[in-house]
This record gives structure tokens, C-alpha cells and sequence, in this order.
């Protein structure tokens, strides 16, 4: 279990909302590709510039920046990065590394910002929220020893655990007061925002089919890939032959669908593997296939029914929509409440 460490909560605060993507169908929301796991992240939400970042040296001085006259320091600025690349499961490439650093100790610096606004406006934490929130961390953990060595394991100890739990619910406080002040969006202002983006709001094309699958390994020695094929290609002529499809599935194939007699219900293009997609899209409902090689052994296909791409009704959305909007809105709320503090402080990068 890895520990994770208040004090990066500006990376929660300011791109959670950032990193949510427009609403759109969920046949899209489906196919569109997760971030690669693996990959370190540059913490910002705001998209990179043309304009080459900065060099990050190679040693960092004790103090790495200075806000309003307090010290930002190396540890915490480590630890940063440390957490950063925990979550990422990886070191930072050394390609992006001056991109990801200023990044991270941009934040850092946002982060000591609004900590020493809440404090200016005597935000109070008291000590039951914060033993919540350490037992919230602790509950993380099989064991107290466990906990124990996570802490010790990064130099931590519970008092300093308590105090980034202090400036942490500080921060989230400030932030929620801050975004309190924004009002919900309208009906009018959903509807416009699906007007306006209709490519957002399509269903993708679907199919609905059938399957009957015989397994086979791709490494599977010849004599193993003949005996599949016999088997699938004697399906097969009874298919086309006219036997019950969804019966002949039940009593013959490999997949989890057999039980519904090898229905898969509806699906997109991007929902299975390209073999098996193009022959689906391609067939007219009631057209049984020929026999279709995928990584998983051998197919037989029946189209029931063909669905073309269409725009989602207004209604289906609303709220989606509603939600993106409203968190564009805060997030274009903090951007200028951060860049108000950012304008009325003295801040010194060192580095």
C-alpha cells in the first residue's frame, strides 16, 4: 500500500475539475482511451505552451522558492515529486523533466498561497476533523506497523502527518468557500452548450450479434489449430444449413455468452477486436458469417440488428451537461482567484 501525503492536495484542488472531459455519448465515453498507466503526468491541468520550460538543475538548494517571505523547501519539494511518480509507477522521463518539475513546484507554490490565505482569513480546522482525516489514512493500511513504516519510510512521523492534515483541510475549506459562490448552470445554458456541440452528443454506430466461439491459442501447436477448426467449420455448415443459431451456441461455444445462446447484445466498433468488428459491421442482420480468426480462436457470427449513428436526445444529457458546465465554472473560478493571489504576492523561484 502506498501512502499518500497531504500537502499535494493542489494537484486534487486544481485538476480534478481541469481533467473532466465535456459530456458526451456514452457509446464515445466507452471507446475513448484511458490514460497509458506507466505515464508521469505533468500536474497542471492547463495545456503545455510552445515555449520550452526553464532548465531544472540537477541539485536543488535547500530552499527552492520563497512566497510572500516563507520558505518553499527542497524536502517538500521532493516529496512532491516523489508522489508524483508513485502514482505514475515510474521515474519522470528525462525529456519531459523540466516540464513536469515547473509544473509541480508551480503548484507548490499555488499551494503555499492558499494556505497562507487561509490563514488571513482565520480559517478554523479542529482537531476531530483532523484525527478523521488521519484515520482515514490509517485505514489504509492491514496494520498499525504497516502505517508505521510507510511514515518512517519517508521521514514522516504522526505529528508531521497531523499538520499536513491541518494545512490540507484548510486549503479544501478555502477552495469549497471560494466555489460556494458559483451558481448552478441554467437550463438555457445546457441547452445552448448541446446546440452548439452537436459532434459531442452522438451515439455511435451499433450491432447487435451473436457468436459462436471455438478457443484456440495463437501459439497452440498445428495439430491443436485443425482440430478447433474441424470443430468450428462443422458448426458452421449446420448454420448455414439452418439450424437453431442461439441453440447451436448453447451447445457448442467456448464463450461466456453460450448460456444466451452466444448474444452479445449491442456493441460499438471499438468494443472488440478489429477481426471481429469488421466482419460484424459489414454483415446485414440475419447474415451468418464464415469462420473469423481473432487472437481468441475461431468465430462464427450472426447479425440480429444494425443501428447507424444518431444524436442522444437533449433530455438524456441534461445532466451531464449541467455537471461539465458547472465545473468548468469553478475551474475558471479558482484560475482567476489563484491568479488574483499570485498578482498580490511577492513570490521567488530559486531555482
Amino acid at each position: 500500500m502506498k501512502l499518500k501525503f497531504f500537502g499535494c492536495v493542489l494537484i486534487v484542488v486544481l485538476t480534478v475539475i481541469a481533467c473532466r472531459k465535456a459530456p458526451a455519448a456514452s457509446a464515445q465515453a466507452a471507446s475513448t482511451p484511458a490514460p497509458t498507466s506507466g505515464q508521469v503526468a505533468a500536474p497542471s491541468g492547463k495545456p503545455a505552451t510552445a515555449t520550452p520550460p526553464k532548465p531544472v538543475p540537477a541539485e536543488f538548494p535547500e530552499v527552492v522558492a520563497r512566497v510572500n517571505g516563507e520558505d518553499v523547501k527542497k524536502a517538500d519539494f521532493e516529496r512532491m515529486i516523489r508522489t508524483l511518480e508513485q502514482r505514475a509507477g515510474q521515474k519522470i522521463p528525462t525529456e519531459r523533466r523540466d516540464e513536469i518539475l515547473r509544473g509541480a513546484l508551480d503548484q507548490l507554490v499555488v499551494y503555499t498561497l492558499l494556505s497562507q490565505e487561509s490563514k488571513n482569513r482565520g480559517i478554523k480546522v479542529d482537531e476531530p476533523e483532523i484525527d478523521q482525516k488521519v484515520q482515514q489514512l490509517r485505514s489504509k493500511f492491514k496494520t498499525q506497523e504497516e502505517f508505521t513504516k510507510a511514515l518512517t519510510d519517508r521521514g514522516m512521523t504522526i505529528d508531521s502527518l497531523k499538520h499536513d492534515a491541518k494545512v490540507d483541510l484548510s486549503v479544501t475549506k478555502l477552495m469549497d468557500a471560494e466555489m460556494s459562490t458559483e451558481q448552478a448552470p441554467s437550463d438555457a445554458e445546457a441547452k445552448s452548450f448541446y446546440d452548439k456541440n452537436p459532434e459531442r452528443f452522438k451515439q455511435g454506430e451499433k450491432v447487435r450479434a451473436s457468436h459462436i466461439l471455438i478457443k484456440v491459442d495463437p501459439k497452440a501447436p498445428p495439430a491443436a489449430k485443425q482440430k478447433a477448426r474441424a470443430e468450428i467449420d462443422a458448426v458452421l455448415k449446420q448454420a448455414k444449413g439452418g439450424a437453431d443459431f442461439a441453440k447451436l451456441a448453447q451447445e457448442h461455444s467456448q464463450d461466456g455468452s453460450a448460456a444466451q445462446g452466444g448474444d452479445l447484445n449491442y456493441f460499438t466498433r471499438e468494443q472488440m477486436v478489429p477481426e471481429f468488428a469488421k466482419v460484424a459491421f459489414e454483415l446485414k442482420p440475419g447474415d451468418i458469417s464464415d469462420v473469423v480468426q481473432t487472437q481468441f480462436g475461431y468465430h462464427i457470427i450472426k447479425v440480429v440488428d444494425h443501428q447507424d449513428a444518431k444524436p442522444i436526445p437533449y433530455e438524456q444529457v441534461n445532466a451531464q451537461i449541467k455537471q461539465f458546465l458547472a465545473n468548468q465554472k469553478k475551474q475558471q473560478h479558482a484560475d482567476a482567484f489563484i491568479d488574483t493571489l499570485k498578482k498580490k504576492s511577492k513570490i521567488e523561484v530559486l531555482i
